[in-house]
């Protein structure tokens, strides 16, 4: 494949409007998808983009603080940033579709969406997504059955500028897995797996029985060099298997 050049790559309105750190992120990103700069290529240099973008050092550092959080890059002291091998690795704890893993175990999965929101991003998301207060983000609540029996309360906060659409995505005919993955496909997840009571609330929504138990995973996903969502997922703790990998 012929590369092409880094003056031929243009920033759009949009990401011109984006803070300034974005707009070398995807300055970057967009060199790295279109083959620019293939795995093991040195960036340019930090001296270089601050020149090239007209912002301080300090804007430049943070854009590729995220680009190596997010999986995109390799920074080596005293010799600069190089392009990652992005190739997915097994982990404990894999990502699948619900919808999915039931079919394939002869179950039937539908969802039913019981609350959604636009909403600005807190300080305290903020700090989780490591966005700017007032962010748009929008959240979701989807109850995820097996054939009739539910099993899964889904709670999930989406970054607006990583996948917009999700907003007015269809969530009682997909699943966000679903959603996330057409319009955001996953880099990298990290995961926080505990066990927990049930709220009268959870009991109620998930059946359970007076003091069976809850097994909560709270993930935060990564795509387009930043973070997409933070999840919170209930699953009924006589009804969940926890299956991984280690290799």
């Amino acid at each position: 494949m012929e590369r092409v050049r880094e003056s031929e790559l243009r920033m759009s309105d949009e990401q011109e409007r984006a803070p300034l750190y974005e707009c070398v992120k995807r300055h970057l990103i967009e060199g790295i998808e279109s083959g620019l700069w293939r795995v093991g290529d040195r960036l340019p240099s930090e001296h270089q983009l601050t020149r090239r973008f007209g912002v301080s050092r300090m804007t430049v550092n943070r854009a590729m603080k995220e680009l190596e959080a997010a999986g995109f890059i390799e920074r080596v002291a005293g010799s600069g940033s190089f392009v990652a091998d992005r190739r997915v690795q097994g982990e404990l704890v894999e990502i699948h579709d619900l919808a999915g893993e039931l079919a394939h175990r002869g179950h039937r999965h539908r969802c039913s969406l019981l609350e959604r929101r636009n909403l600005a991003a807190d300080e305290e998301w903020a700090e989780a997504f490591a966005i700017a207060p007032g962010t748009p983000l929008h959240y979701a609540r989807v109850l995820h059955f097996r054939d009739d029996l539910p099993v899964l309360l889904e709670e999930r906060r989406v970054n607006l500028a990583v996948a917009p659409e999700y907003a007015t995505a269809d969530l009682d005919r997909e699943t966000s897995y679903q959603v996330l993955m057409r319009l955001a496909p996953l880099q990298r997840a990290e995961h926080v797996v505990r066990a927990v009571s049930a709220t009268p609330e959870l009991r109620e929504l998930l059946a359970l029985a007076e003091n069976e138990p809850c097994l909560l995973v709270h993930r935060r996903t990564w795509a387009k060099g930043a973070v997409a969502s933070l999840a919170d997922l209930w699953h009924a703790g006589s009804r969940y298997e926890l299956i991984g990998r280690v290799r």
